[in-house]
């Protein structure tokens, strides 16, 4: 296949991702706006109920008194024009939170995938080359510690004990933040997960018949690894890293409370909580719009490593 042709078809398969993702975030909005009004309440519910006729001019504001079906429809519209409207406990335009906000979170959360990345592929492989010696035992160990222990324990201990206790580490405020913390809570699982990944895949790769050959032929054994044996088992890593950083970009709702760090996850929280709706859905449709990126990133990563894989 020449150059031209191989250039179509990832141009082809780019279009036919990008009109399946655009089908697949117009039914996650769809379900969640729908799912979102089910629930009892409104956004102008209070303890103290307000002046009926207040509630009504609120609601015919935001055209909360329209039927739900017509509701999404005015949403939808004003979504392709790119309004995302505004929140209706604040009164500020959304797309400036989500800005906002998503700065926070990426910067924590870019760190924190980064991290997972690097130590996940170095100890997967370190545990793949010392199979069965203390060095795979102790990382298999330590990985399956992090996989089963619940993220939001895993950060309050590290609060607790290096923050509180120890004073080695500083508590995070928006004043002075310190992410160390806050990044190793949010990474400790992903990249225990890219470690066990990276490990099963190594030692399939290893096993096989063209790094034999690569060895016998006197090829440098550090170069069989980074080469050959690591680059081909990148391949179920990537599949799971697009999705993963995806979604630690969008912030750890857990991570961002336990640290009060006020990004985009703490944001969607108090949004369902105050049951404000054009926010849960922004939120909700940014979120789908990361994941159907990432993971088209991702496939598309999957031919720069592997020419043999095809767009077909």
């Amino acid at each position: 296949m020449t150059a031209k042709e191989r250039l179509f078809w990832m141009l082809k398969y780019t279009i036919k991702r990008v009109l399946l993702a655009i089908v697949t975030v117009f039914i996650i909005s769809a379900i969640t706006f729908f799912a979102m009004n089910a629930i009892p309440g409104g956004p102008f519910a209070k303890e103290k109920a307000p002046d009926p006729a207040v509630q009504a001019a609120l609601e015919a504001r935001f055209n909360l008194d329209k039927p739900v079906g017509q509701q999404y429809l005015i949403y939808m519209n004003n979504l392709f024009h790119g309004d995302f409207g505004i929140s209706l406990k604040t009164g500020r335009e959304i797309s400036q939170i989500i800005s906002e906000k998503f700065a926070v979170s990426a910067k924590l959360g870019g760190m924190a995938a980064l991290c997972a990345v690097v130590l996940g592929l170095l100890l997967g492989s370190i545990a793949a080359l010392c199979r069965n010696k203390w060095p795979d035992r102790l990382i298999i160990f330590l990985t399956t510690l992090f996989v089963s222990v619940p993220s939001f324990i895993l950060a309050t201990i590290l609060l607790l004990v290096f923050a509180l206790q120890l004073k080695w580490v500083g508590v995070f405020s928006t004043d002075n933040p310190n992410y160390v913390l806050p990044v190793i809570s949010l990474m400790l699982y992903p990249m225990s997960y890219i470690t066990r990944l990276t490990k099963s895949s190594m030692l399939d790769v290893l096993g096989q018949d063209y790094i034999r050959t690569a060895r016998a032929k006197g090829v440098r054994e550090s170069l069989v690894i980074a080469k050959h044996a690591l680059r081909n088992a990148l391949i179920p890593v990537i599949t799971y890293v697009g999705p993963m950083v995806a979604g630690i970009l969008t912030g750890s709702m857990v991570i961002e409370t336990v640290f009060s760090i006020g990004g985009l996850g703490t944001e969607f929280v108090r949004s369902i909580n105050n049951q404000d709706y054009p926010m849960i859905m922004a939120t909700t449709i940014f979120l789908a719009i990361l994941m159907v990126i990432a993971t088209l990133l991702s496939d598309l990563v999957y031919k720069l490593i592997d020419p043999k894989i095809t767009f077909d």
